[in-house]
């Protein structure tokens, strides 16, 4: 039997179509360490791969020049990390979001937590694009 560790909150564990365990958050982490991302959320709950939902650092884009385009260098970003990833907790599919996530939404308590239920409830069409596509 093979020892297992928890390193995310039990109940936001994400196990794949799969039946693979996943940790939202360690992932989240290193997506929000690309210099545009400012938040991201991982959904994959009973899913046959996991997506991601981005929202972009304004200030960090605004460095960009005019010939650079931030999906591109986003995408690009991704695919690095994926090489780090096991292949079951790659992202496979990424949406840009027009907003950051908020509390004024519900989507982040009060020490900055997402709500991942409220957060995926929002945007459940970027959602079951990322799926249908």
């Amino acid at each position: 039997m093979v020892a297992c560790t928890i390193t995310d909150r039990k109940r936001d564990i994400i196990v794949t179509a799969g039946g693979k365990n996943v940790a939202p958050q360690n992932i989240e982490n290193v997506l929000k360490g690309i210099p545009w991302v400012s938040q991201a959320l991982v959904v994959g709950d009973r899913r046959p791969y996991l997506v991601a939902l981005l929202t972009l650092d304004q200030d960090e884009v605004s460095k960009l020049d005019g010939r650079q385009d931030a999906k591109v260098l986003i995408g690009e970003a991704v695919d690095r990390v994926n090489e780090e990833l096991a292949h079951f907790e790659q992202i496979r599919r990424f949406e840009i979001l027009p907003r950051d996530f908020s509390p004024e939404e519900g989507e982040i308590t009060p020490t900055l937590k997402l709500k991942r239920r409220v957060v995926e409830q929002n945007f459940a069409p970027e959602l079951e694009k990322l799926y249908a596509g």
